[in-house]
């Protein structure tokens, strides 16, 4: 297992864990955050863990041109029941998101330093929200990271109300020019609407 130092560098993904587990340590400087996701790279981790850092092979992502909606969300949408802004209100989003409460974990691992960190990323224009509103609450968004390339690495999402957080999702990527969408890991709700596993090779090319 590599230990990370103040130095701002990573090893080579193809040293990660069969977890996907490539590193230890380091901090959540913009800097290293920036370095981290332009190679493929996140860091995952809850308050009794040190900072850990993953490379996941395989990588599960959605290409938008596959995405899918089912007729009862279509109909939804068509509705026009919510309102789907971004970047209106990162602060809340991300908080939203360490509080929402997930099947099978006892906390969050959205800690206070990392919605710090999230936090810098997206006043440096690195780190993009995605609201969600009805009757002018907020009640349902997500976050991610963008570096310009045409890749959003989706990081999480909450919703208050039922479908919510798909609509968000759904209207941002059917709005957005994005040639790939990072899930990161698998989740059977993002499978629902397209996503797929992909080799990390082929995922780092995209990068």
């Amino acid at each position: 297992m590599h230990f990370l130092t103040s130095k701002i560098e990573f090893p080579d993904v193809s040293e990660a864990s069969f977890e996907g587990l490539l590193a230890i340590g380091g901090d959540l400087s913009s800097e290293r955050l920036i370095y981290a996701y332009s190679n493929g790279i996140f860091p995952w981790f809850d308050d009794e863990e040190p900072l850990l850092w993953w490379s996941p092979d395989p990588r599960f992502v959605l290409f938008p041109e596959e995405l899918k909606i089912s007729k009862s969300m279509k109909q939804i949408l068509k509705k026009n029941e919510f309102k789907v802004t971004v970047n209106k209100d990162f602060k809340t989003v991300i908080e939203e998101c360490a509080l929402a409460k997930r099947e099978g974990q006892n906390g969050t691992w959205i800690t206070e330093k990392m919605i710090e960190a999230y936090l810098k990323l997206h006043q440096l224009g690195y780190a993009k929200s995605v609201e969600v509103w009805q009757n002018h609450k907020l009640i349902g968004g997500l976050y991610g990271v963008d570096l310009g390339n045409n890749i959003f690495c989706g990081e999480s999402m909450f919703t208050k109300v039922s479908n919510a957080s798909k609509v968000g999702f759904i209207t941002f990527v059917q709005e957005s020019n994005y040639k790939l969408i990072d899930c990161q890991v698998y989740t059977k709700h993002l499978e629902s609407l397209g996503a797929k596993n992909i080799p990390r090779t082929k995922f780092l090319k995209f990068l």
